[in-house]
């Protein structure tokens, strides 16, 4: 382990045990930069106090917080012994009832980058130190106010840039899927100590738990956890966008559709063949989703080696994609060819949708192409040099999102680290069923129960290291 990563687990070990060294923690909670305002915050025991120390009205008398009820906002100063540094309103939320439930004070002050470094290092003078990536929020889960899974979705929310993503990361937040792991970790539980009773009394030959009832609970939670992990094929693109492949052969005009959906000249437009000769990527919000549109390199053959490495990347970004844009020219192709080409792309599809998307469509002869390639009646036409049916186009792809997503009030899985969890958890309870079925002894049955037991219990926390604390709070900002 580096000497950088070294040290950063030594605090975090430290954090863990904060209980014996209640630090009071200060950092800016809104980005970096000028702004309107800024918010600074304030947490643990002595919050209050040192707030209290600095706060006051505009003639620098002392406003008591102390008295103050919870949840109320006070309108005063900061100031640094007879040094006024701003006006602010200070928000108050006092322990167990906040955020992190321990005392909690937010300033909002003006947005001037040198006011808010000198309101946070008046606090630091005052008692307090800067909190570190995540600490507010770890904070939250160490005194029980979020479990894992739910500390997690915070960072989601965060980086949501969707509808959907939100509305996934909002249901984690609120206990969506921690509430259903630890009722199949109960279930798990109950029968478990069923389990481990028959242990404590195996010379009596006796058995507790019934083996039948047993394996219907193993099966159905086995049935819910594959209904888990077969959720993050939907989950992960929820999250991370949508990724669609936009292919087809040189000059179809791949590259001016991208530019007409992201409304700016992203890609270069040429007339000569085989202008992209690597993938061009970007992201477009369509009704709330979030779409990766990949420009591909033309489809041809070619004796370029470095237009050779473009159509292969084309091919892989065809097998990555959920959905795959075959894109052609309307005047230069038949419908023959086109079931031709359609039977050379479909092999490298895997499990992407193909969309067939004429362009270069002239409103006095599109009559004439619709019925030329009336074989295809799910087929978009569009001009993407004119604009025309774009609008078409995008309510296509969000319809097509909408067909294959899960109902959005289940439960979907968007976590690499959950989805990796259950797995572990699915093959366990796979070789429980396996034991039941071959009537392998109940010390045996325990020992993969707990494997299942553990795994559940890593997603929400209830088991937990400091490396894995370490890993997950890292990837917030330091003001959450």
């Amino acid at each position: 382990m580096s000497q950088k990563k070294s040290y950063f687990y030594k605090q975090y070990s430290l954090l863990l045990n904060y209980n014996i060294n209640k630090d009071t923690i200060v950092a800016l909670a809104t980005p970096q930069g000028i702004g309107a305002i800024g918010v600074i915050r304030l947490s643990g025991e002595k919050a209050i106090d040192i707030c209290n120390s600095v706060f006051g009205t505009k003639s620098l008398k002392k406003k008591d917080l102390n008295t103050a009820a919870s949840h109320t906002i006070h309108f005063g100063v900061i100031h640094d012994d007879d040094i006024i540094l701003d006006e602010v309103l200070v928000s108050l939320f006092k322990a167990p009832n906040s955020y992190t439930a321990e005392n909690t004070v937010e300033i909002s002050c003006h947005g001037s980058p040198f006011i808010q470094q000198q309101i946070i290092q008046l606090f630091i003078n005052r008692g307090a130190r800067m909190a570190n990536q995540g600490e507010f929020t770890l904070r939250a889960f160490l005194n029980g106010k979020l479990d894992l899974s739910q500390a997690e979705a915070v960072a989601d929310l965060i980086s949501s840039n969707s509808a959907t993503s939100h509305q996934v990361a909002m249901q984690q937040m609120r206990g969506g899927f921690s509430n259903k792991i630890k009722t199949l970790r109960q279930n798990l539980i109950d029968f478990a100590s069923l389990i481990e009773l028959e242990l404590d009394f195996a010379e009596e030959d006796v058995e507790f738990a019934d083996r039948s009832d047993l394996k219907n609970l193993v099966s159905s939670i086995q049935r819910i956890v594959q209904r888990l992990i077969d959720s993050f094929e939907v989950g992960n693109v929820i999250k991370n966008g949508i990724p669609v492949a936009i292919v087809g052969k040189p000059n179809a005009g791949k590259s001016t559709l991208l530019n007409a959906l992201l409304e700016e000249e992203r890609a270069i437009v040429s007339d000569i063949p085989g202008t992209t000769r690597d993938v061009i990527e970007d992201e477009i919000n369509i009704e709330g989703v979030q779409f990766r549109f990949i420009d591909t390199a033309g489809i041809r053959e070619t004796n370029d080696i470095i237009e050779s490495m473009g159509v292969e990347k084309t091919y892989q970004q065809i097998k990555l994609s959920s959905i795959a844009i075959y894109l052609f020219d309307a005047h230069e192709i038949t419908a023959a060819e086109l079931k031709l080409i359609i039977d050379d792309i479909t092999p490298h599809l895997h499990n992407s949708q193909l969309v067939l998307v004429a362009n270069k469509i002239d409103k006095e002869d599109l009559e004439y192409t619709k019925k030329e390639f009336s074989a295809f009646p799910d087929m978009l036409f569009i001009s993407a040099k004119e604009r025309t049916g774009i609008d078409e186009f995008k309510k296509h792809m969000v319809q097509l999102f909408d067909n294959q997503t899960v109902n959005m009030t289940e439960t979907i899985v968007t976590n690499a680290r959950h989805v990796e969890a259950l797995r572990h958890t699915n093959s366990a309870l796979i070789k429980v069923l396996e034991g039941l079925n071959h009537n392998v002894s109940g010390d045996f049955l325990a020992m993969d129960i707990r494997q299942a037991l553990h795994y559940l219990g890593t997603i929400t926390g209830e088991i937990s290291s400091d490396t894995l604390l370490a890993n997950i709070f890292s990837r917030f900002c330091i003001g959450k």
